[in-house]
């Protein structure tokens, strides 16, 4: 659904294979390979478990403001926003400095770390005011492990959010990826027409 909003309908057909959410909805000629969902992968019980765990933790943290949909949860991954994603844009700039100074974020990634260390989760704290919660190795590199190795001579990566830290970096540096860094969809245009066409 999300590629087809994005590229049209009948994407999936269009190429041999079609990766959404990280991979953890691929397409291969058309036919789905795999859906994975966060709750699948934890089962409901960890699901409860973790979303009972950060309402508790939020309710108890006093910071100055609290705004709504502190957690959302996501095919792949929970965002966990102390503030709530619901603030306005003047509320969100001043949490992140409020979080600068105190580590509302830092602090609590922490407490999940020791109380979650079973789930084998991955925490990454980005933008302003939230951090996502996601099992390990569900990055980008997640879609590899649909391509058998040798099948391809070459396999090609464009993103924007190539850096360190950012959530095109494991597959921009993955040893099996050529990594190019994109600023736009007419830049991606452009250097695939570079590369491929020319």
């Amino acid at each position: 659904p999300k590629q087809e909003e994005q590229l049209g309908d009948g994407i999936v057909n269009v190429f041999p294979y079609n990766f959404s959410q990280n991979g953890l909805v691929a397409y291969k000629n058309g036919e789905v390979l795999e859906i994975q969902t966060i709750s699948k992968h934890l089962g409901e019980d960890n699901v409860k478990r973790l979303v009972n765990w950060v309402m508790k933790y939020l309710s108890d943290i006093d910071i100055p403001v609290k705004r709504g949909t502190f957690i959302e949860f996501r095919s792949g991954m929970f965002n966990i926003s102390p503030v709530g994603r619901n603030c306005s844009r003047e509320e969100r700039n001043d949490y992140e400095k409020f979080d600068l100074e105190h580590n509302i974020r830092k602090n609590m990634v922490a407490a999940m770390q020791k109380e979650f260390a079973d789930l084998n989760l991955t925490y990454s704290i980005g933008g302003q005011i939230s951090f996502d919660v996601f099992p390990q190795g569900w990055d980008k590199t997640y879609a590899l492990r649909f391509l058998e190795e040798g099948e391809f001579d070459e396999i090609h990566f464009f993103g924007d959010k190539t850096f360190e830290g950012g959530n095109d970096f494991e597959i921009f540096t993955h040893e099996r990826t050529i990594g190019h860094t994109v600023t736009s969809p007419e830049d991606t245009k452009e250097q695939c027409t570079k590369l491929f066409l020319s």
